[in-house]
């Protein structure tokens, strides 16, 4: 047996691990194999229910825009009711990319997506927060700023998203112009563009333009919008006028049916996703009509309802079954597809959010899902986000990504020999497969507290709330702006301010702004 000794000691693996690394991970490129709940006869079923839906049901398009895209389309119109031919819907789906690549102010940061690739993006649309010191209150465009800032220095968080917190300190009918720059401004990552409506959603995107080039965008796809169903089957014009802007201009966008399980599907799993599956597939075709090719992702927001007080409930038995029967109806048409993350109903970062959140991370990475919306954040049923949950949310999608890798073999014939070295009865702590693997060998989480009971007490006794949001205020005092261009931010700042002398600040819910 040989005798090793030790290199470096405690203190040099200390060191080691406690350097700042804000170095993004590259998009997750899946190993695990999906968790498929359906046999090939019940993938089959979802999809020939859903395709009655379409033809016999029939989905409202409430746009005059769209009822006169899909008659020149071929579908059958009845008012606002339009009746879609599965033959029409499978020809139109099959022109979506099944793979393309996201690119970032940073080319360093572009993302493969689709197929076997994933990223995770932070929460979005919280109307409250709790910082630094933790209270409840209405956000600032400052809190916003942190919150992208934050997400900038992630490492596997690969979006700075856009409204992660709403700045009520501006106009409503200003906010998509100030988040938009913000997103920009204060992370060099790929980002959301915000669909309050289509004149916004053009805003977005003439400022994406300012920043990515016209031109360029014909071909690369720069930001990612989203557009929400009125469940059961319905899309209004706010959300179909967004789409158009988006897909003209050949960007991704989400086609997310909003579920609320049991109050506006039926209450069983099994029907909730057939008509699920028929709400996607009518806007996914959609995006294919008003242009061939353009990107466009499967998506959805998936949550149950009590049957006791009718309140939208997280990280549920059913809520994990739809996300697997979801992956597995978005393979089978070979489109991308995006889910939620981390979700929870919990009123601060409790027990009761981490439970939920873990259950619902798990069942995501087990769904095989591509695009991981709502991964950090997200709490009190998305009213509220949290910089302590954002934090440990951040690392907890840094674990599920060491998982989805799965297993190395690059260092098994290295590892066996520590084996034959060692023998029985030893330790492996100085040998030098260990030393030169300690880093990578097995994720050691930072959030939370794996010391003993003696040095937790000698340090505090503080809970993982406290010690995440004294590590989020580190990360804002160790933040570096990815600098824009000067002539580049001044064209956003320029535009900014024209569009905000067009827009009346007062008139908020006017759709012509």
């Amino acid at each position: 047996m040989m005798t090793i000794g030790r290199s470096g000691g405690r203190a040099a693996r200390k060191n080691l691990r406690s350097r700042p690394n804000f170095e993004m991970l590259p998009a997750l490129r899946r190993k695990l194999p999906h968790t498929e709940l359906m046999d090939a006869e019940q993938v089959a079923r979802i999809d020939a229910a859903s395709m009655d839906i379409l033809e016999n049901v029939g989905v409202v398009f409430r746009d005059p825009i769209a009822l006169d895209d899909w008659r020149r389309a071929g579908a059958k119109i009845d008012g606002d009711r339009v009746y879609l031919d599965r033959g029409l819907v499978r020809d139109l789906i099959k022109t979506i990319p099944e793979i393309f690549t996201y690119h970032a102010r940073d080319p360093q940061k572009n993302l493969p997506f689709g197929q076997d690739y994933s990223i995770f993006v932070p929460m979005t649309g919280a109307p409250f927060m709790r910082g630094l010191d933790d209270v409840r209150r209405n956000p600032t465009l400052a809190d916003l700023a942190d919150f992208h800032k934050l997400s900038h220095m992630m490492p596997a968080l690969h979006s700075s998203a856009h409204h992660i917190v709403e700045p009520y300190d501006h106009p409503i009918s200003h906010r998509h112009l100030r988040i938009t720059y913000s997103s920009m401004k204060h992370s060099d990552k790929t980002f959301m563009g915000m669909t309050t409506s289509p004149k916004n959603a053009e805003d977005v995107l003439d400022m994406c333009a300012l920043l990515f080039g016209a031109d360029f965008m014909e071909t690369h796809p720069v930001v990612t919008g989203n557009c929400n169903g009125n469940s059961p089957l319905v899309w209004d014009e706010t959300m179909l006028g967004a789409l158009r802007a988006f897909s003209r201009r050949n960007q991704p966008v989400l086609c997310s049916p909003f579920v609320l399980g049991g109050a506006n599907t039926p209450a069983s799993v099994a029907p909730t996703v057939a008509q699920l599956n028929a709400e996607a597939l009518s806007a996914l075709a959609y995006t294919q009509v008003i242009r061939r090719g353009a990107p466009a992702i499967y998506g959805h927001y998936l949550s149950t309802v009590s049957m006791k007080s009718g309140a939208p409930m997280a990280g549920t038995p059913e809520i994990s079954m739809m996300n697997m029967m979801i992956g597995q109806m978005a393979r089978y048409y070979r489109v991308p597809s995006r889910t939620s993350n981390t979700l929870g109903g919990a009123k601060t970062f409790d027990a009761q959010a981490g439970y939920e959140s873990a259950t619902t991370l798990m069942a995501v990475m087990m769904s095989g899902a591509n695009y991981i919306w709502h991964s950090a954040g997200w709490n009190e049923a998305g009213m509220h986000c949290s910089m302590a949950k954002f934090v440990v949310d951040a690392e907890q999608c840094a674990m599920a990504y060491r998982m989805a890798e799965g297993v190395r073999w690059d260092d098994f014939d290295a590892g066996l020999a520590a084996v034959a070295d060692i023998g029985p009865g030893g330790h492996y702590l100085g040998h030098p497969h260990t030393q030169e693997n300690f880093e990578r060998a097995f994720f050691m989480p930072e959030r939370f507290d794996n010391n003993s009971i003696e040095q937790w007490i000698a340090e505090g006794s503080r809970d993982v709330n406290t010690r995440a949001l004294e590590h989020a205020g580190l990360l804002l005092s160790q933040y570096e702006e990815p600098t824009l261009p000067q002539d580049v931010d001044e064209a956003l700042r320029d535009y900014i301010a024209r569009r905000e002398r067009e827009i009346p600040a007062a008139d908020a819910l006017n759709q012509d702004y």
